[in-house]
């Protein structure tokens, strides 16, 4: 498996990839309309073929993962691609997820991450700027919540 930065060649894919995933073009985190295919990012390949897709935005010496998609699951494309993005050398590397989101919690706290933040009812006030939200998630729970979790690295 490689990785490799997003180039603007690869962007119509990102909008493909992130409408097939999340609904839309654009993903909404902690009351805030983001649009993946205009952040910085990186494409896992195997053989030749996409399989998987990280898309960021840094502040200062923060970075947030704004979305992480394994599209070949079991293969260790997410860990990959979450060892590229800790590899930037950000100080707080950070990301939402939601209350039903149940494996990417797991996944998260494996690699190091803690939960720092729940914001209740979040997910039910994006749905004002994304209606395409979900009402129920995995395993049929309703998804409501924001999860805030971050992995602190020494500066």
């Amino acid at each position: 498996m490689t990785f490799r930065a997003l180039a603007e060649g690869a962007r119509a894919w990102v909008r493909e990839t992130v409408r097939e995933r999340w609904g839309s073009d654009i993903v909404v985190a902690h009351g805030e309309v983001l649009e993946p295919v205009a952040l910085d990012g990186f494409v896992a390949l195997a053989d030749g073929e996409r399989v998987g897709l990280l898309t960021y935005r840094v502040d200062g010496d923060a970075c947030e993962v704004v979305t992480i998609d394994a599209l070949d699951r079991r293969r260790g494309v997410g860990t990959e691609l979450m060892a590229a993005v800790l590899a930037l050398g950000h100080h707080r590397v950070w990301l939402v997820t939601t209350n039903d989101n149940v494996p990417a919690q797991r996944f998260y706290e494996h690699l190091g991450f803690r939960l720092v933040a729940v914001r209740a009812g979040e997910v039910e006030r994006s749905r004002d700027l994304k209606p395409e939200i979900p009402r129920f998630g995995i395993g049929g729970v309703p998804i409501r919540d924001e999860l805030e979790y971050e992995l602190l690295r020494p500066a």
